[in-house]
C-alpha cells in the first residue's frame, strides 16, 4: 500500500481557523475552524487532489522533506499522510446516483414487481460490457 506525507502550511487566521495550502501539490487548499479539523480537511483534500491528478494522468509529485523556513514564518507546518490507493479504491467503489427514463408501463410494472433498480442495472451493465461476476464487489 502507498503511503505518501506531503508538508500542509496552516496559515493561522485571527478567529482561530486555519488556511491549509501543500507547497507540492499546487491548487491544493483547505480550511478549518481549528488546528484538528485543519489536519483532517488537509488529509481529505489531498488525498482528492490527488486522486484526481491521477484520474488526469499527471505525475504525482514527490514530498518535499523539509520546507524554507523563510516560507512558513509564523504559519505551522503540519505532515499529512496520505493513502492514494485506499482513497482510490474508495471513490472508484462508493455508490453514486444516476438518472435513467422509463416508460410509465414499465417502470408500474417493475415497481409492482419490487424489482431493484439499481442491483438490476449494475448486473445488466456487468453483463453488457463483459465484466467477470467474480472481479466485482
Amino acid at each position: 500500500m502507498l503511503n505518501l506525507t506531503y508538508l500542509a502550511v496552516l496559515e493561522p487566521g485571527e478567529d482561530g481557523s486555519y488556511g491549509v495550502s501543500f507547497p507540492d501539490l499546487p491548487g491544493c487548499f483547505s480550511f478549518g475552524e481549528s488546528l484538528t479539523e485543519a489536519g483532517q480537511m488537509a488529509a481529505e483534500a489531498a488525498s482528492l487532489h490527488v486522486y484526481g491528478m491521477e484520474c488526469d494522468g499527471e505525475e504525482i509529485p514527490t514530498p518535499s522533506l523539509s520546507l524554507p523556513k523563510e516560507e512558513t514564518e509564523g504559519m505551522v507546518v503540519m505532515p499529512i499522510t496520505i493513502h492514494p490507493d485506499l482513497y482510490r479504491m474508495k471513490r472508484d467503489n462508493e455508490r453514486i446516483k444516476t438518472n435513467i427514463t422509463l416508460p410509465a408501463w414499465l417502470k408500474r410494472l417493475a415497481e409492482e414487481q419490487k424489482v431493484n433498480y439499481s442491483r438490476l442495472l449494475e448486473a445488466a451493465l456487468m453483463d453488457y460490457l463483459q465484466i467477470p461476476k467474480t472481479g466485482a464487489k
